[in-house]
């Protein structure tokens, strides 16, 4: 009995540790939760300060950008968007706020899922205002205002949009729209609903060109009427604009470019040799920038995304075509510093290269002729015998694959092969071949003459307009260039030390010389003869690139005055045919234009009548918005 009496007490005892124990784990659980909430977690904390305070942001006015010559291009006005707080709108008459901004109930509720969307919308928090709709006017938020009492947790935001002040230069400015999931995430200083630059240099100086936020913060009765600045605006901070942005484009050559190019496809680039300035940046077709503004910037874009001529792409740094007969030039070069040739040297051409079967044809001009008149002809036979003979030299290289990897550098440092480093997103690097991709191409089995096209700017070779006009105004200066830009000088800010440092090819000055005559031969007498001018002295080189889709692209690299380079310009005109068709006529008319500051009225006639030859049907948007 005593034994059981000594069992039950026992069986006691331990229920009372166990009991014990649950209840102190309890407790412990009890008061971690109540540290955690007080001490650890903000929630209530802003859920307080959210009846008392409204921290509100006061976005800063986005930098201004001009031309060259002070014209303003991008400027702000005024929009307002409608925010909404998800803990404070209680009791809102929905129909009401529905008919008041000219929306729907379904459109209300899908953008109220949205906002609610961690995804969407990462960092969403039901205490701090979402945008709920964007860029009202004047007129729409006038109408709005005067029933915004009537919806409590809703505000308005003043902000500012961009404005475009005329239809050019859409590829060269961008555009502004509201951020991206990415966007956010890439960069804390955004939040859901705010504005970033997407295209252009909208988006590569959107940290110079977007300021400083600033804050306010506001005391709200138990009602949530605003009662004033909280301690007198004591703890306001003001935002900071955004700095002024001043292009180097020149906006009369910019907008003539564009006629020029009407009914085209392709692109004209004009650079500032001495600087490296971009001073025109055509890409056609283009589109008006100011299709991408306010709400009906994405149903524009969709619109614009679906012509088949691609008015979105900016075919000046994103186009990658054979430059044609203009990357003779750069051979020549090559060619003279290894010493493969010197001016005199001559090669026979009846009628194009022939050896061992190849053939690479030619046009009709005297034979054999040294180098000054090949450049000025336009002699394929020429630079592909230079070219056959430094690929075929084991004196000076042991194979032919080092051969072509020290014809590979030479064309590095002129820019070829590789992105400039533009200022623009997006800029593509163009393709020079290496001895690798000639060993895999041909399973190690190659020679000169199975590559010889490249010689002329053909085969493997492509390049963009922008990196053709670079060509030009390293010609221009003798042996250099700096990196082209299209942002001039930057609102209290020094430029890039890209943009202002001198990059030196491989070639002697005294090649460059050479050249030179070549191209203003050419002009004198040879294929770019339309591109004379009575004022100044014009040094060009045509280009008519082979186009295995359709009929053969167009292409003119020049500049001008010779001894004191103003402009270098590449015009490349898809589908134009010859060289002297559409490039040499064109890029004479922007260069008149740049260097005389206007067109006589004869180029002025000629100016027309190149604005009206069409080369493609236009797309037509008018049925796409119907």
């Amino acid at each position: 009995m005593n034994r059981e009496r000594m069992a039950v007490k026992y069986d006691l005892e331990k229920r009372k540790y166990v009991l014990g124990g649950a209840a102190f784990v309890i407790v412990l659980l009890y008061l971690a939760r109540l540290f955690s909430l007080q001490m650890l977690s903000d929630d209530f904390k802003r859920n307080a300060d959210s009846n008392a305070f409204l921290k509100r942001i006061q976005y800063p006015a986005r930098g201004s950008i001009t031309d060259r010559n002070g014209r303003l291009l991008v400027y702000n006005q005024p929009a307002y968007d409608i925010m909404v707080v998800m803990n404070e709108q209680v009791g809102v008459d929905t129909t009401d706020l529905c008919n008041s901004l000219g929306i729907t109930r379904e459109w209300y509720e899908r953008r109220m899922a949205e906002i609610k969307d961690l995804y969407r919308n990462p960092g969403y928090s039901r205490y701090t205002q979402q945008l709920f709709m964007s860029q009202l006017s004047g007129e729409e938020f006038s109408r709005f205002q005067e029933k915004l009492f009537r919806f409590p947790g809703f505000y308005v935001q003043k902000r500012s949009i961009r404005q475009y002040q005329y239809p050019n230069a859409a590829h060269i400015l961008g555009d502004v729209g509201e951020v991206s999931p990415n966007d956010i995430k890439a960069d804390d200083y955004y939040q859901p609903g705010d504005y970033i630059g997407k295209l252009g240099v909208e988006r590569s100086y959107e940290k110079q060109l977007r300021g400083t936020k600033g804050t306010e913060i506001l005391l709200r009765d138990a009602r949530g009427r605003i009662k004033g600045h909280y301690q007198g605006g004591q703890f306001d901070q003001a935002p900071v604009p955004g700095k002024n942005l001043t292009l180097s484009i020149d906006l009369d050559l910019q907008a003539l470019g564009e006629r020029l190019m009407t009914g085209k496809m392709g692109s004209i680039v004009a650079i500032e040799p001495k600087t490296g300035e971009i001073l025109c940046m055509v890409s056609s077709p283009n589109y008006d920038p100011r299709m991408m503004v306010g709400r009906q910037r994405g149903r524009n874009n969709n619109i614009l995304g679906q012509d088949p001529h691609r008015p979105l792409l900016n075919r000046a740094i994103m186009g990658q075509y054979p430059p044609g007969s203009t990357f003779k030039t750069g051979q020549a070069l090559t060619l003279l510093q290894e010493g493969i040739i010197v001016p005199s040297t001559a090669y026979p051409c009846s009628r194009g290269f022939h050896y061992r079967g190849l053939t690479v044809g030619c046009h009709g001009h005297g034979s054999p002729l040294p180098l000054i008149p090949a450049i000025a002809t336009s002699c394929n036979g020429y630079f592909c015998w230079g070219l056959y003979h430094m690929l075929s030299n084991r004196t000076k290289y042991s194979t032919v694959q080092d051969a072509m990897t020290r014809w590979k550098d030479y064309m590095v440092s002129m820019g070829f092969g590789y992105p400039l480093g533009v200022d623009l997103p997006g800029e593509k690097r163009g393709m020079i071949p290496n001895a690798q991709y000639y060993d895999k191409a041909y399973k190690q089995s190659w020679n000169a003459l199975s590559i010889i096209s490249i010689a002329i700017g053909q085969g493997e070779v492509n390049l963009t307009p922008l990196q053709i006009a670079n060509l030009g105004a390293t010609i221009a200066n003798r042996g250099y260039f700096i990196t082209p830009h299209v942002v001039k000088n930057i609102q209290d800010e020094e430029l890039d030390t890209l943009y202002t440092k001198k990059r030196y090819t491989m070639v002697e000055q005294q090649y460059y010389d050479v050249v030179v005559q070549g191209m203003r031969s050419a002009v004198l007498g040879g294929t770019c003869r339309g591109a004379i001018s009575p004022w100044y002295e014009v040094c060009g080189k045509t280009g008519t690139a082979q186009n295995p889709h359709g009929q053969d692209h167009s292409v003119f690299m020049g500049f001008a005055p010779m001894d004191d380079p103003q402009i270098a310009i590449c015009v490349y005109v898809e589908n134009g045919h010859y060289g002297a068709t559409f490039g040499v006529p064109i890029g004479a008319l922007m260069m008149e234009q740049y260097l005389r500051g206007e067109l006589s009225e004869a180029s002025m006639a000629r100016a027309e009548q190149f604005e009206n030859r069409h080369l493609y049907t236009p797309f037509d948007y008018d049925s796409r918005e119907q």
